[in-house]
């Protein structure tokens, strides 16, 4: 028979419990297409036909209109900051500690933003409405990954931040 429980004991409100999730992504053509475009240093986008909507990363079928859309769009690596938000809280394990700017950018002739860290400047003198370009990673040290993009930093600033982190590596 189990015991009581005292009711005056004192309750546990956190239990730390490691998972790991081990699995395979298969992904779209669309998404390879993508992830092949980012590990040579280049964005694109999808869309409809030309003039319509371009959406980043690409997707197969246009959410507005549910149209294929298999017309591939290459796009610059700069855009603006669309919203963001300062990350005070810590992330177990994760390698970048707050305070950290994670971001909606809406890179330069997409219509659509993605999300994605920004550094390089002070967090107080980010803004709505700034212009950013992506940091990458060098050539020999890219694979199929969104990380590839370091992070955005200030317009003015990313190709030093650029040619300083290779240096470091």
């Amino acid at each position: 028979m189990a015991e009581k429980q005292d009711p005056n004991a004192e309750r546990v409100n956190i239990m730390y419990s490691p998972v790991n999730l081990d699995y395979r992504f298969t992904a779209s053509d669309h998404t390879t297409r993508f992830l092949n475009s980012i590990k040579n240093g280049q964005f694109i986008g999808s869309q409809v036909k030309p003039g319509s909507p371009v959406y980043v990363p690409p997707r197969p079928i246009c959410p507005e209109t549910g149209l294929q859309a298999n017309e591939f769009v290459d796009l610059p690596d700069t855009g603006i900051v669309h919203w963001f938000t300062i990350v005070h809280i810590p992330i177990p394990d994760n390698p970048i500690k707050p305070p950290f700017v994670v971001a909606n950018i809406l890179l330069d002739g997409a219509d659509i933003t993605f999300l994605h860290l920004i550094s390089g400047c002070a967090n107080e003198n980010i803004e709505i409405g700034m212009r950013v370009k992506a940091v990458w990673k060098p050539e020999d040290k890219r694979s199929l990954s969104p990380a590839n993009v370091r992070f955005f930093a200030p317009e003015d600033k990313a190709d030093a931040l650029t040619i300083e982190l290779a240096d470091q590596e």
